[in-house]
Order: C-alpha cells, then structure tokens, then sequence
C-alpha cells in the first residue's frame, strides 16, 4: 500500500509540475509582488523606519520570505479548483490510486514552486545589499522553517481549493495570510505599535516565524521564539492536514 502511495504521487506531481511549467506567469505573478514590496520598502520606507542596528533589508527579508509563501499557496487552491471543475478527481476515483495521493501531488508542487519563489526573493534580496553571517546549520534550520510552513499553508489552501464555490473565492483566502506579516515584527518593531495592536502582534504567529529567521540569519542565540514557531507551523501543518483530509473524503464518499 505504502508502494502504491509513493508511486502515484510521484506520478501525479510529475503531471502538476508539467503544467505549472507550461504556465511559468504562475510563479513569475507569485514571485513579482513579494519582490516590488521589498523595493517599495528598502527605497522608499526604509529610510524612515527606525529597525535597530544592520540595515534595513536584513530586518526586512524574513517577513518578505512569510508573504511569498502566503502569495504562493494562493495558486495551490486555484489549482484544486480547476481540476475540480474539470473532474479530473471525479476521473481519478474511477482508477485504482491511492486517494490521498492526489492531495499530496498538489501539495508537493506546491513546496517546489515556492522553494523556487523563495530562492529567487533571496537572490534579488542579496542584489540589493542582503548579507548574512549565518552559516550552512543555521541556513537548512530556516529552510526547514520555510518548508514547514510552507507545507502548513498548503494544506490549509486545500481546504477552500475543494469547497470553493468559484476560482476567486479559492485563492481570495490567501489574502488574510498575506495581510498578517504587516502586523507583525516583519517591517517594524512591536514596541512602536499602540497597545492593542502591539498586544496582537506580538502573539500571533508570524512575529515567532520572523523573529526566529531574522535570529538565525544574524546568528544570534536560538531563543524561545524559534521553538513557538515550530510549534507554530507543526500545530498548524497537523490541524490543517486532518481538516483538509476530512473534507476531502466527505466531499468524495
């Protein structure tokens, strides 16, 4: 069973990285506006956010890292979407394949269209003066940060791909996800923001994800904010993995 499971994925995400390589806009339209919001911040914000020591792209890059994974995921249910639509899962219920593995094959494109996404953020963020003295350990630990919460999200943006009553109803979840590094330690510091807002920032789950990037790309010393965003991102990627199953299976039983 376990053979079978592994095979039809891979098979499956041959076929979703086949069209998302015949439709390259998908990752040039994801990747575009994480980069025009680092510009608009670096050359024009930039100067007047008080941010600490280093310089302002450094702060900046790991919450320009969270909204392009939230801008990719997007495109993850637009995608559920048209094969919903097309029944192309109704054509897969009729063969003998593992059932969760259609799920799984979006997912894994998924994660290697927005690894692509992030590795080209990072290359434009160092062509405009991102340095890091991180080295390889503290590299792979926000890269398994990255992919953890990558794979969170996914399978949270599986949930309106198959319930979504039209395509825009299917990607417009993302946009809460996109919205939520503005309030959060990713642009500016929580203690310049008023009470309230200060109060929710400081405990909702992307300051954790940021601070913990921005800690280890600096190379300072692992501190609690890199445990609560693991916790974070496992809590999220385990509760989001069982509802996206459940409705998967109520929507085909």
């Amino acid at each position: 069973m376990t053979t079978r499971f592994v095979g039809d994925t891979v098979v499956l995400t041959g076929r979703s990285l086949r069209h998302i390589t015949r439709s390259p806009d998908t990752i040039i339209t994801t990747t575009l506006m994480p980069i025009a919001f680092m510009l608009l911040f670096v050359y024009v914000f930039g100067g007047a956010i008080q941010h600490g020591s280093g310089t302002y792209v450094d702060y900046l890059l790991p919450g320009i890292l969270l909204i392009t994974i939230a801008s990719g995921i997007s495109y993850t249910a637009f995608r559920l979407f048209l094969d919903m639509q097309g029944g192309i899962f109704e054509r897969f219920q009729s063969l003998p394949i593992a059932r969760p593995a259609v799920l799984w094959a979006h997912v894994l494109t998924s994660l290697v269209a927005n690894l692509v996404s992030l590795a080209v953020v990072v290359l434009v963020a160092l062509l405009i003066g991102f340095r890091s003295p991180a080295g390889v350990l503290a590299w792979l630990a926000v890269a398994a940060i990255l992919v953890l919460c990558t794979l969170a999200l996914t399978w949270l943006a599986v949930i309106p791909g198959l319930t979504a009553k039209s395509a825009d109803g299917a990607s417009a979840f993302a946009y809460p996800l996109i919205f939520l590094p503005f309030v959060s330690s990713a642009f500016v510091p929580t203690a310049t923001m008023p009470g309230p807002v200060r109060a929710f920032a400081e405990n909702q789950p992307v300051t954790s994800i940021v601070n913990a990037i921005r800690d280890l790309l600096t190379r300072q010393p692992v501190g609690s904010d890199t445990w609560i965003a693991l916790a974070w991102c496992v809590g999220l990627l385990v509760v989001a993995y069982a509802l996206a199953m459940r409705t998967y299976r109520r929507k085909f039983s």
